[in-house]
């Protein structure tokens, strides 16, 4: 199946039946102490939802924490006083994505940061509604690490400001974070990509604008231009598990 798009004067074609899935599955990697991810059976009376244990269906329990347990969407509600689900922020599910590789930098006496210049360094003129960044190198590790404790890279609030003024709306990394792992909760990345400075303040804030992290490009994925289709399931917290997959994007004449 193929479709037709256009974007800024250029027409492109993408096969949707060629998907570039960026997302870890849950459970995989681990991150700020968060518990594990779990599932187990329903028990009730004389009921065990299991087939293995002689069930006729299985029917499980889930626990997890979107932002700990593997590739995840967050809204602005991850740093608001008043409550703010990702359904209820997001309505948008596909867009133009530019995708860069970078390596941080090491700065702050050992931090590996991904500030400003090299986050424009690596950045095409005119950027995209969404900007998803891999870092390197890039191991096959991140499929399966323990962050946490290790201090992983970070974005400098100035890069991340670069974005915000750049008109990125949808920021997606393969990193934990986009702030620092202990900062004191100062979050000044989170902050400025949502312009929440006042948890209480959200009248001039980016309501629309996600994060997603923990993703993973592997490196047939080439740095470019391509379609994003931004998948999450309907639950009412600030962030969910996420799938966001690329379609590659061939130039029309």
């Amino acid at each position: 199946m193929k479709i037709q798009l256009a974007n800024k004067g250029e027409n492109y074609e993408a096969d949707l039946n060629k998907p570039l899935d960026i997302s870890i599955p849950l459970g995989q990697v681990k991150c700020f102490f968060a518990d594990d991810f779990k599932i187990s059976p329903v028990v009730a009376i004389d009921f065990v939802g299991s087939v293995k244990m002689g069930s006729p269906v299985n029917f499980f329990d889930v626990e997890m924490n979107p932002h700990g347990n593997g590739t995840h969407t967050e809204c602005l509600g991850h740093i608001t006083l008043k409550h703010q689900s990702l359904n209820d922020q997001l309505k948008q599910y596909h867009f133009f994505a530019n995708v860069v590789s970078l390596t941080p930098a090491e700065i702050n006496g050992g931090d590996q940061v991904i500030t400003k210049e090299i986050l424009q360094a690596v950045c095409p003129d005119k950027l995209e509604e969404a900007v998803i960044i891999r870092t390197l190198p890039n191991s096959e590790e991140k499929l399966s690490k323990n962050y946490s404790g290790k201090n992983p890279p970070y974005l400098h609030h100035e890069a991340t400001k670069y974005l915000v003024d750049n008109k990125v709306k949808h920021l997606l990394l393969d990193l934990p974070s986009v702030d620092r792992e202990s900062d004191e909760g100062k979050l000044k990345s989170h902050h400025a990509f949502w312009k929440v400075f006042h948890r209480e303040a959200l009248d001039d804030s980016r309501a629309d604008c996600t994060i997603t992290e923990l993703i993973y490009v592997p490196d047939e994925i080439e740095d470019g231009l391509y379609l994003l289709n931004l998948q999450f399931p309907s639950m009412p917290l600030d962030a969910a598990p996420s799938k966001p997959v690329l379609y590659k994007l061939n130039k029309k004449s």
